[in-house]
C-alpha cells in the first residue's frame, strides 16, 4: 500500500486551470488576443497554463490591484517560486484575507521563509474571524491544510477576524484549529479544546459553515474520552445532511448497530450501500461484513476481493474527502474476512496459503481492528 499523499501531474494541471479561468473571468479583456492552448503532455500544459496567468496578471499587479496580487501570488505559489509568492501576499495580507490565509500556509510549511507555528497559527485566527463576502471559496482549501504548530497561530488569528473580506474562511480555520488540539500539533493535546473550536466551526449545523467540523464532532463524540452516542448521530445527521460522505457512513453503522439511535437495519443499509456506492471504503468494510454474517459469502467474497485491491489510501481520501485512517480500516476489514473465507471456503475455493497473505496484509494496516476480529473467531462470531 501507498501511505505518501503527493500533488498528482493531474492534480497541479486542475490548479493552474482554476487560477487561468479566475483570471479570465476578472479580467476578460486582458485574455481577449491570447491564442489557444494548445493540448501538451501535463508538464508543458501546467507550465503554460500558469505562464499565461502571469502574463495576464502582472500589468495589473503592477498598478497595485490588489486582486491580481493575489493570483499572481497564486501562481508563483504554483510554480515554487515561494520568495515571489510571499511577497505578492504580504503586500496586500492587511487587506485580503485569503493572502492572509496562504500567508498561514507557507509560515506553517516553511515555504520562502522559515517555519514559524505560532506566526501561522495567529494568521489564520484573523482569516477565521474575517467576514468578507470574497473569501468564500477558502474555506474548501483549508479543510485539507495540514495543521501543525505555524498554522495553528494564524488560524486562531483568522478565526477571530470581523473583516467583511473573510467570509466562510473562519469557520475553515476554526476546524483546523480543532483538529490541532486533537493531534496535538503546534498546542497540548486537548479533545476539549477541539470539541470548543469545532462547535463553532459547525454553526449549528449551517451548510454553510464547516461541514468537515460537524462530521468531525460525530467521529469525536464517538471516542472514549467524549463519549455520547445521541450527539454523535446528530452531528453525523448535519453532516450527512450537508454532504458528508463519511457521515453517510458513519450513520449506516449506527443504524445498524443501535448506537446512539433505535436500531434500524432497513435505514442502516440504506445508508451503508449509498455511502460505499458513493466510494465510502469505511462502509464496504462494513457491508462486508454484514454480507459474511448474513452468510452472503458470494456477495461478500466480491465486494472483499475488490477492496483488497486498493493501493493509493491517500488518494482514495483525497478524493472520497474521507479520513486515511477510515480509509485504511475498511480495507483492513475487507482483507479479513476475505481472508476467513478463503480459510474456511465460504464463497470461494478453500486457499489456506491466500488467506495468510490477507490475514498479514490486514494486520499491518490496521492491527486494532484485526485483533478485534480474531477475537470474534476465538469466541465463535466469526
Amino acid at each position: 500500500m501507498e501511505s505518501g499523499c503527493q500533488t498528482l501531474p493531474e492534480e497541479q494541471i486542475s490548479s493552474a486551470k482554476r487560477i487561468l479561468k479566475a483570471v479570465k473571468a476578472i479580467y476578460p479583456d486582458e485574455d481577449a488576443n491570447e491564442e489557444p492552448i494548445e493540448p501538451l503532455d501535463s508538464s508543458a500544459s501546467h507550465a503554460t497554463l500558469l505562464e499565461r496567468s502571469e502574463r495576464l496578471l502582472r500589468p495589473r499587479a503592477e498598478t497595485g490591484d490588489p486582486q491580481a496580487q493575489f493570483l499572481l501570488g497564486l501562481v508563483h505559489f504554483e510554480k515554487h517560486h515561494y520568495a515571489e509568492a510571499l511577497e505578492a501576499f504580504n503586500s496586500i495580507k492587511d487587506q485580503d484575507p485569503q493572502a492572509l490565509y496562504q500567508l498561514g500556509v507557507m509560515h506553517f510549511d516553511g515555504l520562502g521563509t522559515p517555519a514559524d507555528p505560532a506566526l501561522a497559527v495567529e494568521y489564520m485566527r484573523r482569516v477565521s474571524q474575517s467576514s468578507s463576502p470574497q473569501a468564500g471559496h477558502i474555506k474548501y482549501a483549508a479543510l485539507y491544510f495540514p495543521v501543525q504548530a505555524l498554522a495553528v497561530e494564524y488560524m486562531r488569528r483568522v478565526s477571530q477576524s470581523s473583516s467583511p473580506q473573510a467570509g466562510h474562511i473562519k469557520y475553515a480555520a476554526l476546524y483546523n484549529i480543532g483538529q490541532a488540539y486533537l493531534e496535538g500539533y503546534g498546542v497540548p493535546v486537548s479533545s476539549t479544546e477541539a470539541e470548543r473550536y469545532w462547535l463553532q466551526a459547525a454553526a449549528d449545523g449551517n451548510p454553510d459553515a464547516s461541514v468537515k467540523a460537524q462530521s468531525s464532532l460525530g467521529l469525536l463524540y464517538s471516542r472514549p474520552e467524549l463519549l455520547d452516542l445521541k450527539k454523535a448521530f446528530s452531528w453525523h445527521s448535519e453532516a450527512c445532511g450537508n454532504g458528508s460522505l463519511e457521515s453517510q457512513g458513519a450513520l449506516g453503522i449506527m443504524y445498524l448497530h443501535g448506537q446512539g439511535i433505535r436500531k434500524d437495519m432497513e435505514s442502516g443499509l440504506y445508508c451503508l450501500r449509498r455511502a460505499a456506492e458513493r466510494g465510502n471504503v469505511y462502509a464496504q468494510g462494513h457491508l462486508v461484513a454484514y454480507y459474511y454474517h448474513q452468510k452472503i459469502y458470494s456477495k461478500a467474497v466480491g465486494l472483499a476481493k475488490r477492496i483488497s485491491e486498493y493501493q493509493d489510501i491517500c488518494a482514495i481520501a483525497r478524493e472520497t474527502e474521507c479520513l486515511p485512517e477510515f480509509v485504511a480500516k475498511g480495507i483492513a476489514m475487507a482483507l479479513f474476512y476475505y481472508g476467513r473465507c478463503l480459510q474456511l471456503g465460504h464463497g470461494t475455493p478453500q486457499d489456506r496459503a491466500q488467506a495468510e497473505l490477507c490475514f498479514t496484509k490486514a494486520v499491518k494496516l490496521d492491527s486494532k481492528v484485526c485483533k478485534e476480529l480474531q477475537m470474534d473467531i476465538t469466541l465463535g462470531k466469526l
